[in-house]
Parts: C-alpha cells; structure tokens; sequence
C-alpha cells in the first residue's frame, strides 16, 4: 500500500482476502477503472489514470451530476417562461460546473474508499487501489477539481452559492455513509437531486427560503420543485440499489451496507413502492403548475416503462445483468423526464410566440 508521500508502506492492507477475478468486462472497464479505449488511448499515458479516476468514459458519471441540473433549469424555465438564451446561458454554466463536481466528488470517494475497494473484485483495478495514482496525487486531483467546481459559482445569481453548502457537506460525507447506515443510497440520492435545486438558482429562482437561504427567515419551499426534487432522490434510489447489487457478497465481508445488503432477496418489493411513489409525484410536479399532457406521457410515462421494466428482469445476483439493466435503465429514465419537461418548456415558447 502507498502512503500519502507515494512510498511504500509496511503496513498491511486493511483486508488482507484478495478479490476474486471480475468477468463483466463492460463494467470493470467503466466503473472497475479499467477503461483504455476509444479517445483515451489518444491522451498521454499519464493521463489515463486521471480520466478513469474520474469514469469520463463513457460519460454516465458525468451525466448521473448533469441530469438533476438540467432538469432543475427547465422546470425553473417553465415557472418563470424564461427565454430561450437564458436557458442555454444556465445549461451550459451547469455543464461546465457538473463537470468539474464530477470529477471532484468521485475522486473523493476513491480516495476514502481505496482500502474497500482494493478488497472488492470489481473495484479493485481502480487507479488508486492499484497503484496508478497516488492517495497524495488523487488527493491533489479532487482538490483541483472542487475549485474549479467553486468557480462556476461565481457565473450564477448573486446569493446562489450558499445554497450550494448542503450539497457539499453530503457529497463529502457520502463515502461514510456506505459505513455507517444501510440506506446510504438515501444519501447519494440527496446529494445527487440536489442539482435540480442548483439548476433553478442558476436561473434565478430560489428553490426555498429560510435562515441563510434566501431573504426571509420563514421556511419556503417551490412545490413543483420539491417534488421532482423528491422524485428524482427515488429515481436514485432505485437504480444504485440495482448497482449495489453487484457487490453484495464482498460488501457484506468487508462491512459495507446498503439497502441491498439490508433486503438482499427482498428488494424488488421497496424498488416498486419506490417507482410508484415516483411517478406520483412527477405527476404532482406537472398538475401544480398545469403542464399539457407530453409532460405526463414522456416523464411519468417514460420513467414508469424504463424503470418498470428494469425492477422486472433484472437478475440481482447476477452482476452482468444488475449492469446492464443500471446502465440501460438510468439513461432511459433520465431522457424521459429531460424530454418531458423539454416538451412543456417548448410548447410554453411556441405558444408564447403565437401569442
């Protein structure tokens, strides 16, 4: 093991069990940090480590932190029929700091996770378990990366940035989470959600209000905005409790938790109960501010086929399947609600033109 200098240490691995071979050569590529091919075997060989540190290829991790943001400016976008350039203004800001958070947040949890993962067949190839990247160089890396992300809060509305602290705070605690409570997915999928809320300060309307949010020291909250804020956390909920699934034996010998260790065999009955609550509420989200009937049919209608369909055929002890249906079922979802609340953003444009 490497201390923090880069040297070798005497001290022996926290679990000493070597991982077994890990097959699914899709998943050990991405997110087992393995990936070579494609683009970055154009990138200076020092820099391939970095790019899998941070799984920019292919960019889900990227879009896992994009998604939330987008749909954040758009529903923000419908509340306050915002011109088009101001959209484009706020997508392309969020782009650019969803990016940098990107990189930042998972190199943070690499780096506490380093030990874990070096004992858990698929995650033991990554750059830091293996020894391509230093904790001192890793360390370094996210530390570049969340100011870079920090920077992006300067292009925002002024009195934005400080609604970016609960998210910082969860974001740095979420690799401890995954030691301390079983629902640590409750956790990612805070941090994760939390983007929505970014996306609409990014254009200029506060998700809420109270204490030092805001300019009123009563508690508020955006209705529309809290709901898909709430579906969006069960979107995660349900898709990274199928990832867990992956790793369920090893976690349970290293002493991780998750919802998929607590249910195991049971988990498909709390990932129906979480779509349901799902779509609920993406419907509460359209009915409160009126949204035409492409809303419901693309969002709820799209997330309930992609999500429902990945709850009923995959296979949770089999890992090629939990990947592939993760992998599949999160881009499906997520195009679903971008291109329902695109849809009523649209329609909101042509007939505010025809008007």
């Amino acid at each position: 093991m490497n201390d923090m200098n880069g040297k070798k240490s005497s001290e022996k691995p926290l679990f000493e069990e070597a991982p077994a071979a890990f097959q699914n050569t899709a998943l050990a590529q991405q997110y087992g940090g393995g990936h070579a091919g494609g683009w970055v075997g154009c990138l200076p060989a020092s820099w391939i480590p970095y790019v899998q540190l941070v799984r920019l290829s292919p960019p889900a991790a990227l879009f896992l932190i994009y998604f939330p943001h987008f749909f954040g400016i758009i529903l923000a976008a419908i509340i306050q029929r915002s011109p088009v350039d101001q959209v484009l203004r706020a997508s392309l800001v969020m782009l650019g700091g969803s990016f940098f958070f990107s990189n930042a947040a998972h190199g943070w949890n690499d780096l506490i996770d380093a030990p874990i993962d070096k004992a858990i067949a698929r995650t033991s190839k990554r750059p830091i378990p293996r020894g391509a990247i230093t904790p001192r160089a890793a360390f370094i890396f996210t530390a570049t990366q969340a100011v870079g992300a920090a920077c992006f809060l300067l292009l925002m509305p002024s009195g934005s940035a400080i609604y970016a602290a609960p998210n910082i705070v969860g974001t740095a605690y979420y690799p401890w989470a995954k030691r301390h409570t079983n629902f640590a997915q409750l956790v990612l999928g805070f941090c994760l959600a939390y983007g929505i809320l970014m996306g609409s300060c990014t254009m200029g309307l506060q998700p809420y209000t109270g204490g030092p949010f805001g300019n009123s020291e009563k508690f508020w909250a955006e209705p529309s905005i809290a709901c898909l804020f709430l579906a969006s956390i069960l979107w995660t909920v349900i898709y990274d409790t199928i990832y867990a699934h992956q790793d369920v034996k090893d976690d349970i010998r290293v002493g991780l938790k998750s919802i998929a260790v607590l249910l195991r065999d049971r988990t498909k009955p709390l990932l129906w109960l979480s779509l349901g609550c799902m779509i609920a509420l993406l419907y509460t989200c359209g009915s409160l501010l009126n949204m035409r009937i492409p809303f419901y049919a693309i969002a709820a209608g799209g997330s309930l086929l992609s999500l429902g369909a990945m709850i009923a055929n995959v296979e949770l002890k089999d890992s090629a399947s939990c990947w592939w249906w993760f992998r599949y079922g999160f881009w499906l979802a997520g195009g679903a609600i971008a291109g329902g609340l695109l849809s009523e953003y649209v329609l909101n444009v042509f007939i505010g033109y025809a008007l």
